[in-house]
């Protein structure tokens, strides 16, 4: 009996984890602590397991009968693989980690020009990951212009965002750990707090309630990055892996998926393409396909002028503040619609799709970049459950 009760315990040990951690199912926040918390004890709990399953087959083994021997085994190998599945990350299992990340130059690389990169430039050093190649390895633990940085790419919910690596001093280092509500999950090795990458919050562990510093990046295409970055570095293909990574046409099979958000009240289909902006605490979703079909959307949110542009590849979007630092003016724009040009109706003014003025009594004045990015409708409604959204 004893060694039935740590047989089952150490099943449990295992399989509670993944059944409540696991894609395409909801997670409310108290099954979710449950099923982190059965985890994080799941390697003592079944390795003690394991040591009583090992006395108890060598007290009953003389005088058990041979059916009762074959039960003591039995119950001992069920104990023993759950102690070595605890140790086991199902999802590092299913994409394996990029550890040592390596770069190549821009004109070396294979990516193709239409294909869409998450690019951060920090202290003049840019790096661009392929989306790609994100899909699959989810993580990549980076230092960018001295800073350390965590690319995230999410392709259930189409969100990638950069992270900085330094909270309180300390440098973390992430894993991929599992799913939330459809939106991943990383663990950071030096803690093992677990943190939501739609938001950077700290959901279990020491850290809880802690968010992570947002970097600006953007989510570009690889021409466009290349044009602007030419000596930048492009993250290389994992060659064990390479056969793995997505296809071009990735979001398309994303959305044949189930959800577990319900977004049959708002009026847009859970897989609805978004570009999600918060600003000074309120935040609003603009649907993609209103923004390319525009080029140019001038906007607030909360008392925040916002100015969202197309670039001049006619896919690639950008954010600013539409307003110059130290005037209270909002500027107005015109543009051609994807031209990533545009001219400001009160000085006549050209801009870039960097927002920098080029010609013009505003020339080298250059606007605030503000941080945006896509995501599916349903990710962002689950955690901007106060947004609004762009009608007009």
């Amino acid at each position: 009996m004893l060694a039935f009760i740590c047989a089952l315990i150490a099943a449990a040990s295992v399989i509670v984890p993944l059944y409540v951690i696991r894609p395409f199912v909801p997670q409310d926040p108290g099954q979710l602590t449950m099923a982190l918390t059965v985890r994080s004890w799941a390697p003592w709990i079944s390795a003690l397991c394991a040591l009583v399953a090992v006395w108890a087959l060598f007290a009953g083994w003389k005088s058990a009968r041979v059916i009762g021997k074959i039960v003591l085994v039995l119950l001992l190998l069920v104990s023993v693989a759950g102690a070595t599945l605890t140790h086991v990350n199902v999802f590092e299992v299913m994409f394996k980690p990029y550890p040592a990340p390596a770069f190549e130059s821009p004109a070396t690389t294979q990516v193709d020009g239409d294909d869409k990169v998450l690019a951060v430039t920090i202290g003049g050093e840019s790096h661009a990951y392929p989306i790609r190649t994100m899909g699959y390895h989810h993580i990549v633990n980076d230092t960018v212009g001295g800073t350390p940085v965590a690319a995230t790419y999410c392709t259930l919910c189409h969100t990638g965002l950069i992270f900085s690596r330094v909270l309180d001093g300390q440098t973390l280092t992430f894993r991929l750990t599992g799913i939330n509500n459809g939106n991943a999950m990383l663990r950071d090795e030096q803690t093992s707090t677990v943190w939501q990458q739609s938001t950077g919050e700290a959901l279990w562990g020491p850290l809880k309630g802690k968010r992570l510093t947002v970097l600006h990046s953007d989510e570009l295409t690889f021409a466009t990055w290349r044009n602007e970055q030419p000596k930048g570095m492009v993250l290389k293909p994992n060659a064990l892996y390479a056969g793995d990574y997505e296809s071009k046409n990735w979001d398309t099979g994303i959305t044949r998926n189930p959800t577990v958000v319900d977004t049959s009240h708002t009026g847009y289909i859970p897989y609805e393409l978004m570009w999600g902006v918060a600003v000074d605490g309120q935040s609003k979703a603009y649907p993609i396909k209103a923004i390319l079909s525009a080029g140019l959307v001038e906007d607030r949110v909360g008392d925040t002028p916002v100015l969202i542009v197309v670039g001049p590849d006619h896919t690639s979007i950008r954010t600013f503040k539409a307003q110059l630092p130290g005037q209270p003016e909002s500027l107005t724009f015109v543009t051609a619609a994807g031209s990533g040009l545009m001219t400001d109706t009160g000085t006549g003014s050209a801009w870039d799709f960097h927002g920098c003025a080029i010609s013009g009594s505003y020339s080298g004045r250059c606007m605030e970049p503000i941080e945006a990015h896509k995501t599916f409708w349903f990710d962002w409604m689950h955690h901007n459950p106060s947004t609004t959204v762009f009608k007009s």
